[in-house]
């Protein structure tokens, strides 16, 4: 009797030509995944967990290894607006004897050019192991993946866990391996690294009205409900929309404890209007549209510049929107150099980089009589919360938009 072919395990990753897989869910161990259910396409959704980062025990904990992170800042009580493990995000709450130590990531000094072999190849220069590093069968590489849960016995966490880590780690329902059109759904380093930039600037969100263009798993949107007073988390797509929905109210204890509001829109970069009909999910109301004008003085977008297109409509979309706004606002950007081998030019190219630097380039430039444009980049100097690799391509960019009088 022929026996059939054993079914691959629904929570393996399966690759086919046009997958795409984040680098942050890459690296995982070799153990079974919690998957919570299937969305509305059929594909696996998983729950991790993202564990900030404010104390050294926890640093090694999160299996950040010795040797690449260092302690950038050490203090008997955590800075303005931060707080220990048990305490809301963004509260000013201090905490008798506790040390805030957070992890940042030495970034190599080399240059960002891909370095190349004498025959023109990528040449790409492996990590050394650390000497002290007690089991050599490990992988070399850094982990850079959330802590996702096991699938223990019932799949139960205990009371006492939950409870004490309410405050310190970030619930985020997300997929894996998607189709390029479902990036949206997974979890980027870029999004890291702006999350570390809003919690070591919460001075800058402090009551503000924030829009966030092409959020994804709203992950972004959640940190920075704990300071804002309202935060548009905006993207394309009912399935993405729902899943980015049941993350806000995932954590909504840390949202809540900071007093902001997470507003889940529909925002197409492709369609000059905002979508006001109220038969359709996730439509703006006319108050909404009105509060979005009038007060927001903050965007942030992260991860969205893979796809020339979608660069174009980006940027055409923030022209327009900076110019309706009644205030001047900061634009936030967080970009990831990914270097890739190009048969057209036969050789290692930036090419949807090298677009999106054109494109602030040609913002900062444009003539107008009701805006100007201003472009710096912020050095990724600050310390880091999350695990991930805070690579020498992970680059954030500041536009400030300003009326002209």
């Amino acid at each position: 009797m022929v026996q059939p072919a054993p079914s691959p395990a629904m929570d393996e990753v399966t690759f086919k030509s046009d997958t795409v897989l984040s680098d942050v869910h890459l690296y995982t161990p070799n153990q079974r995944h919690l998957m919570v259910r299937l969305n509305g396409m059929g594909q696996p959704v998983f729950l991790s967990h993202f564990k900030l980062l404010w104390s050294q025990d926890s640093l090694a904990d999160s299996g950040v290894e010795g040797g690449d992170h260092r302690d950038a800042h050490t203090d008997n009580t955590p800075p303005a607006g931060t707080g220990p493990p048990e305490s809301p995000l963004g509260s000013d709450h201090s905490h008798k004897g506790f040390s805030l130590q957070t992890g940042a990531h030495t970034a190599s000094q080399e240059g960002s050019g891909a370095q190349l072999d004498e025959d023109g190849d990528l040449d790409v220069v492996r990590r050394p192991r650390a000497a002290s590093d007690p089991d050599p069968a490990r992988p070399s590489r850094d982990k850079v993946h959330p802590v996702i849960l096991r699938q223990e016995e019932d799949d139960i966490i205990g009371d006492e866990a939950q409870e004490s880590s309410l405050y310190s780690v970030i619930r985020i329902e997300h997929t894996m391996a998607t189709p390029l059109e479902d990036v949206g759904k997974q979890v980027w380093r870029g999004a890291l690294l702006l999350v570390d930039y809003i919690l070591f600037r919460q001075d800058l969100l402090r009551g503000c009205t924030v829009l966030e263009l092409g959020a994804g798993t709203g992950l972004a949107s959640i940190v920075t409900a704990t300071v804002a007073r309202t935060v548009y988390c905006t993207d394309v797509g009912a399935d993405l929309l729902a899943m980015c929905q049941r993350n806000i109210t995932l954590n909504s204890h840390l949202t809540a404890a900071g007093g902001g509001i997470v507003k889940v829109r529909e925002l197409d970069w492709l369609k000059d209007d905002l979508c006001i009909d109220p038969e359709v999910p996730f439509s703006w109301s006319e108050e909404e549209v009105s509060d979005l004008y009038n007060h927001t003085t903050v965007f942030l977008a992260a991860e969205v510049f893979y796809d020339d297109d979608l660069t174009d409509a980006l940027f055409k979309t923030l022209y327009r929107l900076t110019h309706r706004l009644k205030n001047a606002c900061m634009v936030i950007l967080s970009v990831e150099k990914r270097l890739n081998f190009t048969l057209r030019h036969l050789d290692v190219t930036c090419e949807a980089y090298d677009h999106f630097r054109a494109s602030l380039h040609t913002l900062e430039k444009l003539a107008s009589s009701k805006v100007r444009f201003s472009v710096e980049r912020v050095e990724a100097t600050f310390p880091q919360r999350l695990v991930y690799e805070r690579i020498q391509q992970l680059e954030l960019w500041k536009i400030t938009a300003e009326p002209v009088t």
